[in-house]
């Protein structure tokens, strides 16, 4: 037994406040623990907040917002004049069940159709557009409407090739494409840093080519490029581009680009609205299939 000394009080041991004292310092570290987690970069700090899903995606489709912006010229594109271009189309829900046979008889020979967008939505005339064209006689390929604002790039990318984005090398399948426009819910650049956008995009491209073994095609205006990316030039010698200009000329290019691949030149063609023109002959369009 401990030895008590004349005149020092007696201190007897006490469970109950060993437990109090233990409860205050574990009250102490969880707060300190809770404001760690709370600060910019720390460890387990929660996700960055989404944006809801689209709320009218129908509504969307590659230029659906480029005009809006950036107006429609008066003067449409001339027909070409040598064989080193091909005419096409794009579509999406918007245009319904499309008279293929009408298209493949004025000219038509590619067209590219809307899958999805975001990870929520798919076309529900998808089916008709992609395959109707291909059994036409056309080229065709699919592709994405972006909402960088609402889940990662890989997780649109994967979506989109599991809802009719692959790519299979028969010849009459083009690589899957990316479309990025100014975003019809809210904020032009969808509430990212330039970096974040390129940075979201480079997700996007680096899984589709992991799914699919291709390089996606680049569906992107000059002027929102500029605006929402910086004029960045990470992806001109890799991904194709497919730029909409609706006048006479295609005009100037986003940085990194030396030359177009797709010209989308006008929203008021017959039959389906947008017209394209691929910027080669035939033979090259089929390489750009073939891979």
């Amino acid at each position: 037994m401990p030895v008590l000394r004349a005149g020092s009080p007696h201190r007897s041991y006490s469970p109950h406040r060993r437990s109090r004292s233990l409860a205050t310092v574990a009250g102490i570290l969880v707060a300190l623990l809770s404001l760690l987690l709370g600060l910019p970069g720390a460890a387990g700090a929660a996700a960055p907040q989404r944006a809801p899903e689209p709320t009218h995606p129908g509504h969307e489709w590659a230029g659906s917002e480029i005009a809006k912006h950036e107006g429609t010229a008066a003067v449409r594109a001339p027909r070409p004049s040598s064989a080193a271009s091909v005419e096409g189309v794009d579509v999406s829900s918007h245009n319904g069940n499309v008279a293929w046979s009408t298209l493949w008889n004025s000219g038509v020979r590619f067209a590219y159709a809307k899958a999805t967008e975001s990870a929520s939505y798919t076309n529900p005339y998808f089916a008709q557009q992609y395959n109707g064209s291909y059994q036409a006689g056309m080229i065709r390929g699919a592709y994405h409407f972006a909402t960088p604002d609402t889940s990662s790039g890989a997780t649109q990318a994967n979506y989109f090739v599991d809802h009719g984005g692959g790519w299979s090398k028969d010849g009459k399948t083009l690589p899957g494409a990316l479309d990025m426009e100014y975003n019809p819910y809210g904020s032009t650049c969808y509430g990212l840093s330039a970096a974040g956008l390129v940075n979201w995009m480079k997700d996007w491209f680096a899984t589709y080519k992991a799914r699919t073994g291709r390089d996606a095609v680049l569906y992107t205006s000059t002027a929102w490029w500029k605006q929402c990316t910086g004029n960045s030039s990470a992806f001109g010698s890799v991904n194709p581009l497919w730029l909409p200009r609706y006048g006479s000329s295609v005009g100037e290019l986003p940085a990194g680009w030396d030359f177009h691949t797709i010209w989308q030149y006008t929203s008021s063609g017959a039959t389906v609205g947008d017209h394209n023109r691929f910027n080669g002959s035939m033979d090259r369009l089929k390489a750009l299939a073939n891979g």
